[in-house]
């Protein structure tokens, strides 16, 4: 029995499930370890994706005979040329239409009460009931009008103390700031001294499973980090296109927005789309029309051009599976979780597929032994 491949996930599971209880019995040893981590995550993670954006021109430069030095010094100039260009150009516009859409809110929320109340005016053929309804509507949005904007003014002042808050936290931003470079630094320094330094503790068979493991991982994460970052710079930038030939408001700001959540699989593009269409809505009704039509061009283009060639079928991830991911790891642990919830299933997919390809292999020279 203990060869059934059902007892043997079965025992699996219940040591899993064992260690994750007494692991949670004495997490109080782990605090100061969770401490730690939760400082440098973010500066860990902007390093590693960082690395995997610039290795490739390291690499590149490694071949016309630049020592690692000097491509590490002409990453981390380009870098600061990037940042710098960020700052001066795109920073001013971007920080001027935050202000003027924090500025037009109440003035937005309260057109869309007026043309809300403008339609249910007109709607004189409904049945009694519904107008019934409608005038209650009314009344309580007649009331909450006022409310509504205190409230939302309120909300303008909170964001920007907020702000101030933020960076007045002067201490963590400038250890984050002094971290990613130092992270990224020695990642780009000795990225090649790892996997030798694993190798040595291991021979013959195992060695070479380890090394493909690794590898298998290095090209999931490689290939998820450069295709999503290309793949949400080329829908950026057909969405700011777009949005310039129609008129529409905030365009750069609603594009770079739509830059990060593009980022997010799946959900990322329709969460950029919402105020988007909220905007060509109260601007005007009929830029619902040309924001919906841009949108489906961008994805049509991404889903049959841009993915396909880019990414290809390598993480080979259904769209279920990815909402079903999406939706747990926001719960348990907020934006990070949605944020490396896909790239953390495909690794652990590759590394489960070699533990299983492994396991075969095995298998198979048992049974040829017998």
């Amino acid at each position: 029995m203990t060869r059934k491949l059902w007892f043997q996930w079965g025992v699996g599971i219940l040591l899993l499930i064992f260690i994750i209880k007494i692991t949670v019995e004495i997490n109080w040893i782990f605090s100061p370890i969770l401490i730690i981590l939760e400082t440098i995550f973010v500066p860990l993670l902007i390093s590693g994706v960082l690395f995997y954006l610039t290795v490739p021109l390291q690499t590149l430069l490694e071949k016309f005979k630049f020592p690692r030095w000097s491509s590490i010094v002409i990453i981390f100039l380009l870098l600061l040329a990037l940042l710098w260009a960020a700052i001066a150009i795109v920073g001013p516009p971007i920080t001027k239409q935050v202000n003027n859409l924090i500025e037009k809110t109440p003035t937005f929320i309260d057109e869309g009460i007026d043309i809300t109340s403008d339609l249910i005016e007109r709607s004189e053929n409904w049945p009694q009931w519904a107008k019934d309804s409608i005038d209650t509507v009314q009344d309580r949005i007649a009331e909450s009008q006022d409310k509504i904007t205190e409230s939302i003014n309120d909300i303008t002042k909170k964001i920007g103390s907020w702000i101030k808050s933020i960076f007045t936290s002067a201490v963590q931003v400038s250890l984050t700031m002094i971290l990613i470079p130092f992270f990224l630094f020695f990642m780009l320094k000795d990225h090649d001294k790892m996997m030798p330094f694993i190798l040595q503790f291991f021979r013959g068979d195992m060695k070479k499973w380890i090394k493909k493991t690794f590898d298998d991982v290095n090209d999931v994460l490689s290939l998820y980090i450069r295709g999503q970052v290309l793949i949400s710079t080329i829908l950026a930038t057909i969405l700011f296109i777009g949005y310039l030939i129609i008129g529409l408001k905030f365009a750069l700001l609603l594009a770079v927005f739509a830059f990060f959540m593009n980022i997010i699989p799946f959900i990322g593009p329709w969460i950029a789309f919402i105020p988007a269409l909220l905007i060509g809505f109260f601007q005007d009704p009929m830029l619902v029309i040309w924001v919906s039509l841009i949108t489906l061009i961008a994805q049509q283009t991404d889903s049959n051009l841009i993915t396909p060639n880019i990414m290809g079928r390598q993480l080979n991830v259904h769209p279920l599976t990815i909402i079903t991911i999406l939706l747990a790891a926001g719960s348990l642990a907020g934006f990070f979780g949605i944020l490396l919830a896909v790239p953390g299933y495909a690794v652990g997919k590759a590394i489960i597929s070699n533990i299983y390809e492994k396991r075969a292999a095995i298998k198979e020279t048992a049974q040829k032994r017998i």
